[in-house]
């Protein structure tokens, strides 16, 4: 599938571990199904790239971003949290404030488990209007499709209870499609993964 023009594409900041991956999974479908590209730090595993080069690359490409900072727990190997989410939120809130042309159009969507959370961990971000999804898919999407939404009334989309809906088919249909395509379902990377949910659009639309 060739890449939707820039203007399309969404950057994902958000956690890529197991205990987060039924919301990523969710999101990237939502995503899709709304007619806009997924990107994140995952889509390419050179080397010889340094991270924060990677990513800065993704953000100046992308008009949109969703931002989870719900990770706030300390490590259980270090006892620290993770800071990549914040950082990388500031990132492209600094692209936009201080960026020109396309750079100021950018759009965001802070999202947490709680609305008003954040105010104990990140109090410089008041102001932003942060959605909370309680750590359920089915608000996540919710949340990223009305955002969507209002940020181009005039482009068409689903209503978030009808891709919730053919998300949950999708996952029932995934582990099949997997093997139609000679996958392994519990071996896709992020480039796999977005394959088979196009696949997977193609027949169901």
């Amino acid at each position: 599938m060739p890449r939707s023009r820039p203007a399309n594409a969404v950057f994902l900041n958000v956690p890529f571990d197991a205990d987060y991956r039924p919301l990523f999974e969710a999101l990237v479908f939502c995503v899709i199904d709304c007619g806009y590209e997924p990107r994140c730090a995952l889509e390419a595993s050179d080397g010889s790239h340094v991270r924060v080069e990677k990513i800065t690359r993704i953000i100046a490409g992308c008009d949109f971003g969703v931002h989870d900072i719900s990770r706030t727990e300390p490590d259980k190997k270090s006892g620290l949290p993770r800071f990549n989410m914040p950082f990388e939120l500031g990132l492209f809130l600094g692209a936009k404030r201080f960026g020109s042309g396309r750079q100021k159009r950018k759009s965001t969507l802070v999202l947490d488990r709680e609305r008003y959370r954040f105010q104990r961990y990140l109090s410089d971000i008041a102001g932003q209007d942060i959605k909370a999804h309680g750590g359920k898919p089915a608000k996540l999407i919710q949340a990223v499709r009305d955002w969507l939404r209002d940020a181009e009334p005039h482009r068409q989309m689903p209503s978030s209870t009808v891709i919730a809906g053919r998300y949950q088919k999708f996952q029932r249909d995934k582990p099949g499609l997997c093997r139609k395509l000679r996958l392994n379902p519990d071996e896709l990377t992020f480039n796999d993964y977005t394959w088979v949910i196009r696949r997977w659009l193609e027949d169901n639309a």
